[in-house]
Order: structure tokens, then C-alpha cells, then sequence
């Protein structure tokens, strides 16, 4: 098992960049974790404390209302959200996130599947009530920011939300940092076509020193 290097990560991660495969890498993280879902360095292993707030806040009102996971690392917000009642698709373009969901939750009801944000199945579109999205654009660079958001976008049914977390930053400020946070501007893009702006909650999580964070809620209406 390979020891986390946040230099040679950084490097790499802008190396595919610099070669336009912005999502080429993703695969490599779980591939050395080894099989151990432990060892993938930026799984938390449990769900996200404003995910459990928003579910016990707006509970599940009707059977077969469905969501869909962006990017589902090692699976703990899924199962949170079928746990909820949700019936959960979760995807990451990596295979070996999905293995290592699979194997982890061998008898769960969530669909762990392998597919690609920017190529999903085309029944995905406007076909879910929820859908979450942690963490995965801030990993992109430039214009599939943008390419991110508007497909997330897409997934959403009338009347569904669309949760967002990510890491913050002030404008103008660590353009260079991989991960590359959002700033406000870059999150308000949800506001637009039909989407309007629940909640929003801006913070610092409990690592040191902290690290801020956006958690927003969105509503497509038509």
C-alpha cells in the first residue's frame, strides 16, 4: 500500500491537467489503497454531518423518490441516503471506488455503478429527485468546472434538489491549490436556468488547521 504524498499527488494531478485527461487520475487513488477502503486518503468514513442534517430536516415524505450519488468514493453518503428511504444510484468513474463500495457493503441496496459524469446513460436525465454532489468539481480544472455543474444539473427532475458540498476560498485567492475550492461566484452558478437557492451555509470544518467550506441547497422548480 502506497504511503499518501501530498507533493507527488499535487504533481500528478496537474500533470493530467497540463495533458487535458482531467479525470484519468481518479482511478490511481483507489488502485493504491489496495483493496482497503481505510486507506483512501480523503474518505472520511462516515457521512457528511450537513447530508445528515438535510435528511433529518426534510424527510422522506413518499416511497420510490430517487437520488443519485456524483462521484460516490467509498459509498458513505449513499448509504446514508438509502438508509433515508432514498433508492440510490452512486457512480464514480472509478472501478475500483466501485469495487471497494461493493465489497464493503455487500448486502447494501444502492446501485454502485461505473460511469462517467460527463457520458451518463441518457435515462439519467431529469430522472432523479436528489441529487449529491461532494467534492468533484473541485478537483477539476477550467471549463469542466462548468461541464460538471451544468451535467449535475441535468440529472435533476422537476421539483428535485440539488445538494453541493465543497471546500471554500475567497475570490482571487489559492487559484493554484489542488484541490482548487470554490469560491462564491463559482457555487452561485447553480442559481440559474431553473434553479433557486434554498440554503446556504458557509463554515470550517474540525480539521487543523480548518478548512472552510460551502454547503448549498438548490431546488429545480421547472
Amino acid at each position: 500500500m502506497k504511503e499518501f504524498d501530498p507533493v507527488a499527488y499535487e504533481k500528478m494531478v496537474k500533470s493530467y491537467h497540463d495533458q487535458d485527461r482531467p479525470t484519468d487520475w481518479f482511478d490511481s487513488i483507489y488502485t493504491d489503497a489496495e483493496g482497503d477502503h481505510e486507506a483512501v486518503f480523503w474518505a472520511d468514513l462516515e457521512p457528511s454531518p450537513y447530508l445528515l442534517k438535510w435528511l433529518k430536516n426534510n424527510p422522506l415524505q413518499c416511497a420510490g423518490r430517487k437520488a443519485i450519488i456524483i462521484g460516490c468514493g467509498v459509498g458513505d453518503d449513499a448509504e446514508a441516503l438509502s438508509e433515508a428511504g432514498y433508492e440510490v444510484t452512486a457512480f464514480d468513474i472509478s472501478p475500483e471506488a466501485i469495487r471497494l463500495c461493493r465489497n464493503r457493503y455487500p448486502a447494501s441496496k444502492v446501485d454502485y455503478l461505473v460511469a462517467d459524469l460527463f457520458d451518463y446513460p441518457s435515462p439519467w436525465s431529469e430522472n432523479f429527485d436528489l441529487v449529491y454532489e461532494c467534492n468533484t468539481i473541485q478537483v477539476l480544472p477550467g471549463k469542466y468546472r462548468i461541464q460538471a455543474r451544468d451535467a449535475m444539473i441535468s440529472l435533476l427532475a422537476t421539483q428535485g434538489h440539488i445538494l453541493v458540498s465543497c471546500r471554500s476560498r475567497l475570490t482571487g485567492e489559492q487559484e493554484d491549490d489542488i484541490p482548487l475550492p470554490l469560491d462564491r461566484k463559482e457555487i452561485d452558478g447553480f442559481v440559474q436556468r431553473s434553479l433557486k437557492e434554498e440554503s446556504f451555509e458557509a463554515y470550517d470544518d474540525t480539521q487543523d488547521p480548518p478548512v472552510p467550506h460551502f454547503f448549498a441547497v438548490y431546488k429545480k422548480y421547472l
